[in-house]
C-alpha cells in the first residue's frame, strides 16, 4: 500500500511575487509548487517547466547525513522558488542536502543541478555518459557541434528551410537552462548507494536517454525510474546523431529488464507514483507495435521523416515539439528499416523511406 500526504499547493497570479522573486508563467495562475510525502519518507517535489508537461518531478529522500535530491528540474526562476518554498516548509538547509543524483542528462532533470550544487555545496552524480552528452549538447565549450548535427540531420529528412533557422533558435534557447553546469562524479550499473533506510542498486537503461540510471529498492519493492516507465504519457524515443544506432531496440530491449523486477511502487520522472510496473511496460510495448504498423501504412509510397512525422503527430506541433517528434519518427522507421521492413532511398535530399514488407511483432 502506497501511503501519500498531500502538504501544499501554492498558487501565485503572474506578476505576484514570492520571497522576492517574480511568478513569470504563459498562463494566469501559475502552480508553483507542490509536494507529497509518501511511505518511508520520500518527499515528491513538482517541480514547475515551461513546456506542455508542466512539472518534473524531483525528490528528497533523507539521509542520516542530511539529504539526497533525485532530479531537480530546469534551471528557471520558477524551479529556484519551487525548491526554496519547499525547503523552508520542510525545514531543510540547503547546507544539509549532500548528494544530488540525476537519472539522466535531459535539461528537465539536469538543468537545475549546478546551480544547486553552488547553494547547497553538494557533490553531483550521474552516469559517464550521460555527462558526456550533457557537456555535447548544452554546452557552449563543444561549440555547439550537437545543435549543428540536429540541424544537419532535420534538414536531410525533409524539415522545410523556414523551420531551420527555428530549430537552431530552439536548440541553443537551452543554453541558460542548463547552466551553470555541474562538476559531476560518476555512478554506474551494479553500484549501490543508501539514503538513511533506503538502499539502493544501481540500473541502467537506455532508448530515452542514453545510459538513464534507474535506482531499485529490491527490500522495500520500490523504484525511482526517472523517464524510462512513464504513467499516462509515453517516454520520447529520440534518434540522435552518433548516439545509440537504434534507440527503439534498445529501449523495448530496457524496458523488459526493469519489468522483470518485482516492485509495488515506481517513482517516475513526470506524472505521479504508480504501481504494477508489468501492465505498464506491456501497455508500453503494445503502443509502439502499433506506432510501427501505422508508419509502414504511412510508406507505402515513398516519403520523408518530416511528412511521415506530421501525418502521424499531426501539423500544429511547436518547434519544441517538433523536435521530439521528427527524432521519435526517425527512431521508428531507423528500427524498421535496420530489420529489413523499410528502405531508405539516399541518392537526393531529402532521405525517403518506402516499405519493403508488412511488418511482424518481433
Amino acid at each position: 500500500m502506497v501511503t501519500c500526504v498531500d502538504i501544499r499547493v501554492l498558487n501565485l497570479r503572474c506578476g505576484e511575487a514570492y520571497n522576492g522573486h517574480i511568478v513569470k508563467q504563459r498562463k494566469e495562475y501559475a502552480k508553483v509548487s507542490a509536494y507529497h510525502i509518501y511511505e518511508h519518507g520520500i518527499v515528491r517535489v513538482k517541480v514547475p517547466v515551461p513546456f506542455p508537461l508542466r512539472w518534473v518531478n524531483g525528490y528528497i529522500l533523507h539521509d542520516d547525513e542530511g539529504y539526497v535530491i533525485i532530479d531537480p528540474g530546469l534551471h528557471t526562476e520558477s524551479s529556484i522558488q519551487a525548491w526554496g518554498m519547499v525547503w523552508e516548509e520542510l525545514q531543510i538547509a540547503p547546507q544539509q542536502i549532500n548528494k544530488i543524483i540525476l537519472t539522466h542528462h535531459h535539461p528537465d532533470h539536469y538543468g537545475l543541478a549546478g546551480w544547486m550544487q553552488q547553494r547547497t555545496g553538494s557533490e553531483v552524480y550521474m552516469s559517464r555518459t550521460g555527462h558526456g552528452l550533457a557537456q555535447r549538447m548544452w554546452s557552449l565549450h563543444s561549440g555547439e557541434w550537437m545543435t549543428d548535427a540536429l540541424c544537419r540531420m532535420f534538414a536531410a529528412h525533409g524539415l522545410p528551410q523556414d523551420k531551420q533557422e527555428k530549430m537552431r533558435e530552439h536548440l541553443r534557447s537551452f543554453y541558460p537552462l542548463v547552466s551553470p553546469h555541474p562538476e559531476v562524479r560518476y555512478l554506474e550499473e551494479g553500484e549501490e548507494w543508501q539514503a538513511g533506510s533506503l538502499h539502493f542498486q544501481t540500473i541502467s537503461v537506455s532508448g530515452h536517454a542514453d545510459q538513464h540510471l534507474v535506482f531499485i529498492d529490491q527490500e522495500r519493492k520500490l523504484m525511482f525510474c526517472g523517464d524510462h516507465v512513464l504513467p499516462r504519457i509515453t517516454p520520447n524515443i529520440s534518434y540522435l546523431p552518433d548516439e545509440d544506432a537504434d534507440p527503439l531496440h534498445a529501449y523495448l530491449t530496457d524496458l523488459d529488464k526493469l519489468a522483470s523486477y518485482d516492485v509495488q511502487i515506481v517513482f517516475p520522472g513526470h506524472r505521479d507514483p504508480f504501481t504494477n510496473l508489468q501492465a505498464r511496460a506491456e501497455e508500453l510495448r503494445r503502443h509502439h507495435v502499433k506506432r510501427l504498423q501505422k508508419m509502414i501504412d504511412l510508406v507505402q509510397s515513398p516519403a520523408n521523416v518530416y511528412d511521415v512525422c506530421l501525418a502521424m503527430f499531426g501539423e500544429g506541433l511547436s518547434i519544441h515539439q517538433l523536435r521530439f517528434a521528427m527524432s521519435e519518427t526517425l527512431a521508428h522507421l531507423v528500427y524498421l528499416r535496420r530489420r529489413g521492413y523499410v528502405h531508405m532511398d539516399e541518392t537526393g535530399l531529402p532521405y525517403r523511406f518506402i516499405k519493403i514488407r508488412d511488418y511482424r511483432t518481433e
